[in-house]
């Protein structure tokens, strides 16, 4: 079987996988965007659909008040006895929550604290018995507590989900072979033995999958021979950064890992456009019951992808705002998105912006907007503090590139209130030792029938390396001021 790689192409980070029957489901981290928390589903592994978002509604998340990278932290998919589980932490927000539901497409439960449990990435699993273990990465993230932003290593306790409380103190179980952050630990029952798969050397370079197991789910772990057994760090493999991995067995009952990766480029390969992405590695198991993961390859789908969303009906699960639901600024349907504006900007914590995710290296993005009613176009955001944008209103179109302490303009008038904006990602030109950068982003107008570029910036300064976030690009649509009115979205993409 062809696996490709990325499994989850884009802004897909910490994915946490599950099988059931011949049905498989993953979901990954969303930060401080909603609706939260993505669940896909396939039967192959090749073909993913998303069918719906863990987080819908108000109160679920706390993502309204957290800061930059907070929020919906690296969620753990586990079933049992017919019903879908999901832990994850609402980092600076809620903390610890145990989500259910009958149907992985939704609706969920409201979240449950699991008061007792201070940390991040947490994993799920039942003994024989049934009693439910929470195993978590010890970084403390709340911020009324001692231990917050300590790490205290990797952490267990008993838990009982129903009334969302520790029944012990959390303790040490094992923190791998010394590199930092240790975090990511999923626990499982594969034969005579509990495995217990963790991450460690940080998300960035040195990110790496170590294994430890024992012959109860609270250890004593011992430490595989070889750790970490699956790292890019120090090679030139063109994906990088791969850790915080998941196994299942899959399609024709071959073991696999679903983790995180990036694919940087530049002369260096310094620069990861699209931030952390959903991989896949192949496993096998020695005669001394220890797994090997391949590394992993690069494996992007072949041909481009082009598709245009008309907005004859409500919008797809796909698309996501910032801090707050699409409906607070948006509506779709009879042949148009409106998106209003508030007084917020694309340096504000809340834009009036809603998005998808860029999935290809080399992309191109345009819309058909009337501004007739205010001022708003195409946008291509990491945070508040970095994004680019191509704006229409009262007779101009105004191209802007943010950084901190450092912004770039470009204007042009126009006639009349319609008109097609684009946002376009190329390799850069010229000869590969000259390009530093991961890409070129073009900000352009199309009016008569005329692309006009109004600028030309480099993208690194939109990758995860310089803006050091958690989350990866996302393009759509913002107002600045009035309503505008989208006519039709349109996304053509290649990694070829």
């Amino acid at each position: 079987m062809s696996l490709p790689n990325p499994l989850l192409s884009g802004f897909h980070p910490d994915p946490s996988v599950l099988r059931v029957g011949d049905d498989f489901y993953l979901a990954t981290s969303t930060f401080e965007y909603l609706p939260g928390i993505p669940i896909f589903h396939s039967r192959d592994f090749v073909t993913w659909t998303q069918i719906g978002n863990v987080v819908t509604r108000l109160g679920q998340l706390d993502v309204e008040r957290v800061p930059t990278a907070g929020g919906a932290w690296a969620p753990t998919l586990r079933h049992r006895d017919g019903v879908f589980h999901l832990v994850v932490t609402d980092a600076f927000g809620r903390g610890t929550l145990h989500f259910s539901a009958s149907d992985p497409a939704g609706p969920w439960s409201a979240g449950t604290v699991l008061h007792g449990i201070d940390g991040i990435d947490p994993d799920l699993a039942w003994d024989e018995d049934g009693t439910a273990y929470l195993t978590f990465s010890g970084l403390g993230v709340n911020p009324v507590l001692p231990t917050f932003m300590q790490h205290r290593g990797l952490l267990q306790a008993r838990v009982d989900l129903s009334a969302g409380r520790a029944l012990e103190e959390p303790r040490s179980i094992w923190s791998g072979g010394g590199g930092q952050f240790p975090e990511a630990p999923h626990l499982y029952r594969i034969g005579e033995w509990w495995y217990l798969v963790i991450a460690e050397g940080g998300t960035e370079r040195g990110h790496s999958v170590s294994v430890a197991r024992a012959t109860t789910p609270e250890g004593p772990f011992e430490t595989a021979p070889g750790n970490p057994l699956l790292t890019a760090r120090g090679t030139n493999r063109p994906v990088q950064n791969t850790g915080h991995g998941d196994l299942v067995l899959g399609p024709n009952n071959e073991w696999l890992l679903v983790l995180l990766g990036v694919r940087p480029r530049s002369m260096t390969r310094a620069f990861s456009a699209l931030g952390r992405e959903t991989f896949v590695s192949r496993v096998t198991w020695g005669d001394d019951g220890w797994p090997a993961f391949e590394p992993v390859p690069l494996a992007p789908r072949p041909g481009g992808v082009a598709w245009r969303e008309e907005f004859d009906a409500d919008l797809g699960p796909e698309w996501m705002a910032v801090r707050r639901f699409p409906s607070a600024i948006a509506s779709a349907g009879g042949g148009s998105l409106v998106v209003r504006a508030d007084g917020a900007t694309l340096d504000d914590l809340a834009p009036a912006f809603l998005g998808r995710r860029q999935q290809h290296q080399t992309a191109r993005i345009r819309i058909a907007i009337d501004v007739s009613r205010g001022i708003g176009g195409l946008a291509l955001r990491y945070d508040e503090r970095f994004h680019y944008s191509v704006v229409a209103g009262g007779g101009r179109v105004v191209a802007r590139g943010r950084i901190p302490d450092f912004e770039s303009r470009a204007e042009q008038a126009i006639d009349g209130d319609r008109v097609e904006l684009e946002i376009a990602s190329r390799r850069p030109e010229g000869d590969p030792f000259e390009a530093r950068t991961s890409d070129v982003v073009e900000l352009a107008v199309v009016a008569g029938g005329e692309r006009t570029v109004l600028a030309t910036l480099d993208g690194r300064y939109l990758s995860s390396e310089t803006t050091e976030s958690f989350a990866g690009r996302v393009i759509g649509v913002v107002a600045l001021e009035g309503e505008v009115s989208v006519d039709w979205f349109d996304y053509a993409g290649s990694d070829e």
